[in-house]
């Protein structure tokens, strides 16, 4: 059953990353990304090591592709948005998105056969005690660098604006 849903992610993964490498809309592109990286970090879930997959989420989605999306966004693409892009384009999005779907409904289906040490659960001690050092011990740092990161998105927006005359 394992190898079933490794087959599942790993299939998942590649669909992702063949659509990060053909999408010729750089939103479509990270949203591929971001697809790739959930497939990713449920197949660290499904190795045992959720550590792994919780610093996939929250740093190469959370940060690194929230700022492809700032840079994206802060780029004049409006008319290379309006271009139709791959032959058949609306097609493969319903493919993603149905290839999704079914993906889901298995997990749910059969979910609930796994018992809950696949999920990594042996391991909620240490995971526990990295959040309780990191938002205890280092509270500080961690707002200290989140308020450095706010001033600098608030710059580069303001930064980017175009003057209106």
């Amino acid at each position: 059953m394992e190898q079933g849903f490794f087959l599942l992610f790993a299939i998942g993964a590649v669909a992702a990353a063949l659509g990060v490498v053909f999408a010729r809309n750089p939103i479509h592109s990270a949203v591929a990304l971001m697809a790739c990286f959930v497939n990713i970090s449920a197949i660290f879930v499904m190795l045992q090591a959720p550590l792994l997959a919780v610093i996939q989420i929250f740093v190469y989605v959370g940060a690194i592709l929230v700022l492809f999306l700032f840079v994206t966004m802060m780029l004049d693409i409006r008319d290379a948005t309006l271009r139709r892009f791959l032959p058949g384009s609306n097609f493969a999005a319903f493919g993603l998105v149905a290839l999704l779907g079914i993906e889901m409904l298995v997990l749910v289906l059969m979910g609930r056969q796994f018992p809950e040490t696949i999920a990594g659960t042996t391991t909620g001690g240490e995971i526990r005690e990295l959040g309780t050092t990191l938002f205890a011990d280092y509270l500080l740092p961690f707002e200290v660098a989140s308020v450095i990161l706010l001033v600098a998105l608030v710059g580069a927006i303001v930064l980017a604006q175009k003057e209106s005359r």
